[in-house]
């Protein structure tokens, strides 16, 4: 019964473990933005000792397929992909 109230409680404590995961994928997540922005390849930034040393591959791919993740390397890769072609069309 004193398992029930403590529950409870604080119904965190059982399941903490969620949100401890969540809150690496956040920081993992803002690490490979800010890295991206400071120009760094994405194959630079996955082999960083930093992610490595946080997530396995899975949880790697995981933050990979998050929306804000995606816009923030997508849309670097699509303006670098209309500067190419406003050069090709100059040429």
């Amino acid at each position: 019964m004193s398992a029930l109230k403590s529950f409870v409680k604080n119904p965190l404590s059982l399941f903490g473990f969620l949100l401890a995961k969540s809150s690496n994928e956040e920081r993992i997540a803002a690490y490979i933005i800010r890295e991206h922005d400071r120009g760094k390849t994405i194959d630079d930034i996955l082999d960083d000792p930093y992610i490595r040393n946080r997530m396995s591959a899975q949880e790697v791919g995981r933050v990979l397929e998050r929306p804000d993740v995606l816009r923030a390397i997508g849309d670097d890769m699509v303006e670098a992909g209309r500067a190419a072609l406003a050069q090709s069309h100059q040429a």
